[in-house]
């Protein structure tokens, strides 16, 4: 294995906020163990020593919560200079992390920035849409906590993105929050359709995203962007940047976007490894990184049935128009015993009749300044 990309859960579940729509406190409600704890010191290095026990190229090392900066800065510490330590083939190694921002202050900032870490920051818009849905464990709104830490992270030079979590509530406001994140100057965002809990039908919480909602959101912010672009002042928006991508015919950058799962490896605090943050469920754990290889988690019968069942496309899927683009989309939105029918099928439809001949000229022009020519039947 030449490149390996792991997601590191040091602290488990544990937060210091309560989102109301938070899809691991769901997940972890779901399992024998609710919650692992802190990663211990022991494990880490154990972690470590096994993803350098080999020669690689490139390893991606991203952590993810609950809120993973309650490891404390310390934890991090060590284990970027373990990373130094074991790696001595000189694997190019990749960090970034996933927070919601409330513990960041100067010193995180400038740790983000010497080891060059990503940092993606969870921001749900304006103060409103924010605290909203992003209370603190005492009910209190975070948004200025929040965004006092961006502007430390952008003080430091630390590169960063906005994670938005889009709910039945904030879909109806997508010209709104794409404009908010232009006045506040971040130029690279994530909307991530908000998750019902794993039992029961889909659409019945007061912050459901329905289909319809999402696929208004998605043509609302989608006017956003194009309109940007064609004015020479261009915002990134994963989704619509792989989109892109994809009429290129390039690798989208998610997996969501890919038709199917990638493998990588969900690392819980005690060590256990699962396929996908959305699954570390008893059912999905392939085994512990205390007892087993990379390469022999890679082949454990979870691992690989796990990818083969996100490979299933719903039957109309095979006559849809747009089926190589959307690629029926993130395997958790898929309804299995529905044949894989991707639950916001009616939003991608809907959106890529709208936008597409934009998204193709967008394609089109990306293809001419790279000097490279469109594909036949693009």
């Amino acid at each position: 294995m030449d490149a390996v990309s792991l997601l590191i859960k040091p602290a488990s579940g544990l937060c210091d906020m309560r989102c109301r729509y938070c899809f691991y406190e769901d997940v972890s409600h779901n399992r024998a163990q609710k919650n692992y704890g802190l990663m211990a010191s022991e494990t880490a290095e154990i972690l470590v020593r096994r993803l350098f026990e080999r020669p690689r190229k490139h390893v991606s090392v991203a952590f993810q919560g609950g809120e993973p900066t309650l490891a404390g800065i310390e934890f991090y510490r060590r284990f970027t200079e373990l990373v130094s330590r074991y790696n001595t083939f000189g694997a190019d190694v990749a960090y970034s992390i996933q927070t919601n921002g409330y513990c960041l202050d100067e010193a995180w900032a400038a740790f983000f920035a010497e080891r060059r870490f990503l940092v993606g920051v969870s921001l749900d818009g304006p103060a409103k849409e924010h605290n909203g849905m992003r209370p603190d464990a005492a009910g209190r709104g975070t948004f200025g906590r929040v965004t006092r830490a961006i502007h430390l992270l952008e003080t430091r030079g630390v590169e960063f993105n906005i994670l938005c979590v889009v709910t039945g509530y904030t879909a109806r406001h997508g010209r709104k929050l794409y404009e908010f994140f232009k006045r506040e100057g971040f130029r690279y965002l994530q909307f991530i359709p908000c998750l019902d809990p794993l039992e029961g039908p889909r659409g019945g919480r007061e912050y459901s995203l329905t289909p319809e909602k999402y696929g208004t959101f998605l043509r609302d912010v989608f006017d956003c962007w194009y309109r940007d672009w064609a004015a020479g002042n261009y915002t990134s928006v994963r989704l619509l940047d792989d989109y892109v991508h994809i009429l290129c015919g390039r690798a989208p950058g998610t997996c969501a976007s890919s038709g199917a799962c990638g493998q990588y490896f969900l690392i819980e605090a005690d060590g256990g490894v699962y396929p996908c943050d959305f699954y570390v469920l008893d059912e999905w754990r392939m085994g512990n990184i205390r007892e087993q290889s990379f390469e022999e988690l890679a082949q454990s019968p979870r691992s690989k049935r796990f990818l083969e069942e996100s490979h299933r496309i719903a039957p109309e899927c095979m006559e849809c128009q747009y089926r190589s683009v959307c690629r029926g989309g993130c395997r958790r939105d898929k309804i299995m015993e529905e044949g894989a029918r991707n639950y916001f099928c009616p939003a991608f439809r809907s959106f890529f009749d709208y936008a597409m001949p934009r998204l193709r000229t967008v394609a089109r022009e990306e293809l001419r300044a790279s000097g490279r020519a469109p594909s036949a039947g693009r």
